[in-house]
């Protein structure tokens, strides 16, 4: 390839990747920039009018499309008209947190108050039990909805029928040829699904159970159950749906994205308490921003679930009093900090033995007595800085170990977990593409760990192989400005599956580069017509992007790529770019 076949021909830059256009062709001036961006990121031509602003009425399918969904819907129409006990079970994650409410908060704008369980992570594990389930029976429920779980819960599932207690299961994870033994299988990941399921198959269980619920509100409606009475404004409850498909890394991809669009729209109303006192407690100044999804609130939902009481985020996001709402948030922030140093302490070691398996196509570690509540958090953390598929396990003090991990695109963790529990490898296991969890008997971490190796060192080595910068567009140094992050901001939320915008801004040289904070390389870029931005480069100092900035003559020119952030500290207008990379021309 010459050079001009790269972006801004940066064949190599410092930190040794070439630099590519997201999209073919590079960036254009025909079409806006968020024109631009939307063609990077796969959307075709013809469909970009939707795109731009996403709607729930554009990109919401038709829920009969997905199979046992009318027979889901109505089952539990069934139960609300003739007031049966309707218990959900869902899982102790953000995802079955919010799950679980949606449904709660629905089905009692319906007149249903229902029964909802939550397992304890280290008392009964991930999904539904057979006792747990009959105990809902013996408490009256005739019917449960699991959500975020129950698509691998064979025997819990044939233990509820054989009590008389019937089950809807609403899913995402992956599901194997056979399904549990259930009323209803709702799971665009059902093997047997049809084309438009499977085009939904990003869509997180909280997505799924709006879709649920939106089924079950037009089968009431057919029935006439609404002539006299109100019925639920749905649409009120996307500020749970764009929590939950945030914080369960979802591909922020076309439904996913009109969810979370207008989920944060809902959110800014304050319109649920529960996430209006959770924002205080985490010292939100503004209305919560997708970022402050993943990185503020989710994590605070899951400390109840990782080292807390496990029902501690549904009964937050269900309550209607100020006062427990408040009590609740603080409770899950101060477990949110006790959460953050027991994983430190587990990161710490793990990051140790991954650093003998740098090598290795997926990296998996494991201590006695690691906290089963942070070991997919230190997976994440593996899997960043190794780039590679990482699988944490926490061994019991008899050599049980219970794991959970996490993958990097285009390499399907989940598919490999059922593989090997189909080989007889592990207790139990499932997930997804990009995070699966496991229970591995005592002695079964090495074969585990070449069974994995073997199967995935292929779809590692090639997910890896020529890994490039990818620069949506370019820009002048005086362009870095705030009116630029409102148009950058437009081609939003951006997440899993809908990266940031990354540009490239130059060519100029480099003043005053110097190390801030802690080991942050910060300075200012002075393009040819003397107008300059501030750029900083986060933890490089002694990273060879760091040392390179650090290093750099004054007399030297630069390509500097990365993102556009308004300059929070100083108000007004102005802007700066984090950088991901840089190039000397």
């Amino acid at each position: 390839m010459s050079r001009e076949d790269y972006a801004c021909s940066v064949a190599r830059s410092v930190t040794g990747k070439p630099w590519r256009w997201r999209r073919q062709g590079g960036d254009s001036l025909t079409e806006s920039l968020l024109d631009q961006l939307l063609l990077a990121r796969g959307i075709a031509a013809g469909d970009l009018a939707r795109h731009r602003q996403p709607t729930i009425r554009d990109f919401l399918p038709d829920p009969s499309a997905f199979r046992d969904m009318d027979k889901a819907a109505a089952r539990l129409a069934d139960a609300v008209q003739t007031r049966e006990t309707i218990a959900i079970f869902g899982d102790y994650d953000v995802d079955g947190a919010t799950s679980s409410a949606l449904l709660t908060l629905l089905l009692r704008q319906l007149g249903v108050e229902p029964i909802v369980y939550i397992p304890d992570r280290l008392m009964e594990g991930y999904g539904p039990s057979g006792p747990a389930l009959v105990g809902l029976k013996e408490r009256g429920a005739s019917l449960v909805v699991t959500v975020d779980c129950g698509a691998q819960a064979f025997d819990a599932l044939a233990a509820a029928r054989e009590a008389g207690l019937e089950v809807i299961v609403v899913d995402h994870h992956q599901c194997a040829a056979a399904l549990p033994l259930a009323h209803a299988v709702v799971n665009p990941n059902r093997l047997d699904e049809d084309e438009l399921g499977r085009a939904h198959g990003h869509v997180a269980a909280v997505g799924m159970a709006f879709l649920l619920g939106v089924a079950l509100l037009r089968e009431l409606r057919r029935r006439g159950a609404f002539a006299a009475a109100a019925e639920p404004r749905i649409i009120d409850l996307l500020d749970l749906v764009a929590l939950g498909t945030v914080a369960d890394v979802a591909k922020l991809q076309s439904l996913n994205r009109a969810f979370v669009t207008q989920g944060l729209k809902i959110m800014a109303s304050g319109r649920n308490i529960g996430l209006a006192a959770l924002a205080e407690a985490a010292r939100l100044t503004k209305a919560p921003s997708c970022r402050d999804l993943g990185f503020a609130l989710g994590p605070r939902i899951n400390a109840g679930g990782r080292v807390g009481k496990s029902d501690l985020g549904v009964r937050l996001l269900t309550t209607a009093d100020m006062g427990e709402a408040r009590a609740l948030a603080a409770e899950l922030d101060r477990l949110n900090e006790e959460r953050r140093a027991i994983e430190l302490t587990v990161c710490e070691a793990a990051e140790a033995q991954a650093a003998e398996q740098a090598d290795a196509p997926l990296i998996l570690v494991s201590g006695r007595g690691w906290h089963p509540g942070v070991v997919g958090i230190v997976a994440s953390r593996l899997k960043e800085k190794f780039d590679r598929p990482a699988l944490v396990v926490g061994e019991e003090e008899d050599g049980t170990g219970k794991g959970s991990g996490r993958s990097i695109s285009g390499v399907d963790l989940g598919a490999a977990v059922l593989a090997a529990k189909d080989s007889g490898l592990l207790r139990a296991g499932g997930g997804h593409a990009m995070a699966a969890g496991l229970t591995v008997a005592p002695g079964g971490i090495e074969p585990l760990r070449a069974f994995l190796h073997e199967r995935m060192a292929a779809g590692v080595e090639r997910a890896r192989q020529g890994r490039s910068l990818l620069v949506d567009a370019t820009l002048a140094p005086g362009g870095v400005a705030g009116a630029l992050c409102d148009e950058l901001e437009a081609g939003g939320p951006y997440g899993a599956g809908w990266p940031s915008p990354r540009l490239a801004a130059g060519p100029a040289r480099l003043l005053r580069p110097g190390i801030v904070g802690n080991g942050h390389v910060r300075g200012i870029a002075c393009g040819e017509d003397g107008r300059s931005f501030k750029w900083i480069a986060f933890r490089a100092a002694e990273n060879a992007l760091g040392q390179a900035l650090l290093a750099s003559p004054s007399d030297a020119r630069w390509w500097l790529a990365g993102s556009i952030k308004r300059d929070e500290w100083n108000g007004g207008n102005a802007a700066e770019m984090h950088l991901d990379d840089a190039a000397r021309l």
